[in-house]
């Protein structure tokens, strides 16, 4: 097992970890099949196109999760992949997915920014951002989280297709070569 998949099966949540979740108890004999943990060609990719769909557009830390799990069944995907692929939309990231989505969705970000960008405790910046997403720009907001999510998902599928056939060709090379060489 090579160094990076190693380091992504160390980082992907576990079976485990996610049976001891509250939110999806009730759905256990769904999202526990077998088939939505097994790394395959067409599950990685799915997975990786979900995550980057549900996290980007959620922005919600625990739905995220929940939500690739829910939503792995219907589309075969792989849900550990899925949930790590969620962790692209961390705390630092997340304001610059807000000022992207305001940019595609055409609302007005020098608002956004100066209350991003305010030296102010986190409760009243809290209170700013919410009274400005509850503005006109809500719906703008919302494009621009879709149309990212939607792209940047097929662009991740594109990117794990592409690298899991990378891998397996790579594996192939190096199985022929052995047997080429007489090993």
């Amino acid at each position: 097992m090579n160094s990076l998949t190693k380091w992504i099966h160390d980082q992907a949540p576990s079976r485990e970890s996610f049976e001891r979740s509250r939110f999806l108890r009730p759905f256990a004999h769904r999202v526990f099949h077998p088939a939505l943990w097994r790394f395959t060609r067409r599950s990685v990719p799915r997975g990786v196109a979900l995550g980057l769909l549900v996290g980007i557009f959620l922005l919600i830390p625990g739905v995220q999760i929940a939500g690739v799990a829910l939503l792995a069944l219907p589309v075969r995907a792989n849900i550990p992949i899925g949930a790590a692929m969620t962790f692209l939309s961390m705390p630092v990231t997340t304001p610059l997915i807000l000022i992207a989505s305001a940019y595609v969705g055409g609302a007005d970000a020098t608002h956004l920014m100066s209350i991003l960008n305010a030296k102010m405790a986190w409760w009243p910046k809290l209170i700013d951002l919410s009274y400005w997403l509850l503005s006109d720009a809500a719906p703008s907001m919302l494009f621009g989280l879709a149309v990212i999510s939607v792209v940047s998902a097929a662009i991740g599928y594109l990117l794990a297709t592409w690298f899991w056939r990378w891998r397996i060709s790579t594996k192939w090379r190096r199985r022929w070569k052995s047997v080429a060489a007489g090993g």
